[in-house]
């Protein structure tokens, strides 16, 4: 597989994994059903699964038994920071939002634009992180 191909591959993971959270975020910040630091929180979460399994055997080519150690692990390890990120700015979004009096539809369009910029921030270290560590081909060392 080219390195484009599996580039190309890992942006449609994004893509589909951004719109599962995003769809979540906008439903629940639009609504006020959670906060928007616990709508980021419970949006991100539904979009790590999907992404997991995606970037493992699609980007990846893996297959078999999943690694809690050395692929489940890191993989929610590196969710979890770009979590994290994007809480902090849904946070300070949501409030900058309120203090200049949006209505709903941009304070939701503000709280997405925070999620989506913290997430790219860390696109391209996660990226090389999965590539190099986590969903390595293992090499298999022949008997002398």
């Amino acid at each position: 597989m080219t390195r484009v191909r599996q580039l190309l591959r890992y942006s449609m993971v994004s893509v589909i994994s951004t719109t599962v959270s995003l769809s979540v975020l906008g439903i629940l910040v639009a609504t006020r059903a959670l906060t928007p630091g616990w709508a980021n929180v419970v949006a991100t979460s539904a979009g790590i699964g999907p992404s997991f399994e995606l970037n493992r055997r699609w980007v990846w080519r893996k297959e078999g038994r999943r690694s809690l150690a050395t692929e489940i692990g890191p993989f929610c390890v590196l969710s979890f920071i770009g979590l994290a990120l994007s809480t902090l700015a849904v946070h300070v979004a949501a409030g900058w939002a309120a203090d200049l009096g949006l209505g709903t539809s941009l304070r939701t369009v503000a709280v997405e634009a925070a999620n989506i910029a913290a997430f790219g921030s860390v696109w391209v270290a996660q990226f090389v992180v999965l590539d190099r560590l986590v969903f390595r081909p293992q090499r298999v060392h022949e008997a002398a």
